[in-house]
């Protein structure tokens, strides 16, 4: 049953992620592959949840972690929904191919919110990069591919927030399908060497992946970085 904007519950100071909540549920399984068809057929629901974000941009009154899981919430929902306009497609980079920050598929204007139009790039990077400095979001955002991140199939909260972001790390650095990781030898997702950076306050990439790693690597370690698998995660 479709939920019409104007049904969305919008007099809590925070956002109110519940129906994000109930579409994740319904059209992700737990290893984070996505029914797209689902999400279409869902369509009103998902355009409901996305008119409110428009409409409940995080302020000043907001902590921290209400307005990280805002965003959170906003990059995945928003690229559901970019992958949801344009299906079927095999990757979501066949959407646009173009040059890196100019005008590629994370380059396109759609995302309205309040009085601002946003890509996806400006989402990621230049308000949830920049904003709150959080290593972590690098497992919490998904681009719609096999060597991401999965989507996780619940909202994120403000109230679960640190956990959520936990278990999205040690999630992801554990999946053999993401990263290869022994005493010797360090097989990495591309995420750690494209945003090698962000890590350098946690001790550096070598340091992060250790504190979540069942197998933890030596210092001598080789370190090494896999193919990315830009195919659907469908």
């Amino acid at each position: 049953m479709g939920c019409k904007i104007k049904d969305y519950p919008s007099t809590a100071r925070q956002a109110d992620h519940s129906l994000w909540d109930s579409l994740l549920q319904t059209h992700v399984s737990a290893t984070g592959t996505v029914d797209y068809p689902g999400f279409i057929a869902n369509s009103l629901r998902l355009r409901a949840y996305l008119g409110y974000l428009s409409r409940r941009h995080p302020n000043s009154t907001w902590t921290r972690d209400e307005q990280l899981a805002y965003w959170i919430n906003a990059y995945n929902a928003f690229t559901v929904d970019m992958i949801c306009r344009h299906y079927p497609v095999k990757s979501i980079k066949d959407i646009r191919p173009g040059i890196p920050f100019v005008n590629t598929v994370w380059d396109i204007k759609f995302i309205h919110i309040e009085r601002a139009t946003y890509d996806l790039n400006n989402l990621e990077h230049g308000i949830i990069r920049a904003k709150f400095q959080e290593p972590r979001i690098h497992f919490a955002l998904n681009c719609a591919s096999k060597s991401c991140p999965k989507l996780r199939n619940r909202a994120y909260t403000p109230q679960g927030l640190n956990n959520q972001l936990e278990k999205a790390a040690s999630e992801f650095i554990n999946d053999p399908s993401k990263n290869r990781i022994s005493a010797d030898q360090l097989q990495l997702s591309r995420i750690f060497l494209w945003y090698g950076g962000d890590f350098n306050k946690a001790g550096g990439v070598r340091a992060f992946v250790n504190r979540y790693s069942k197998t933890p690597s030596n210092k001598k370690a080789k370190m090494g970085y896999l193919d990315y698998d830009w195919r659907l995660n469908e």
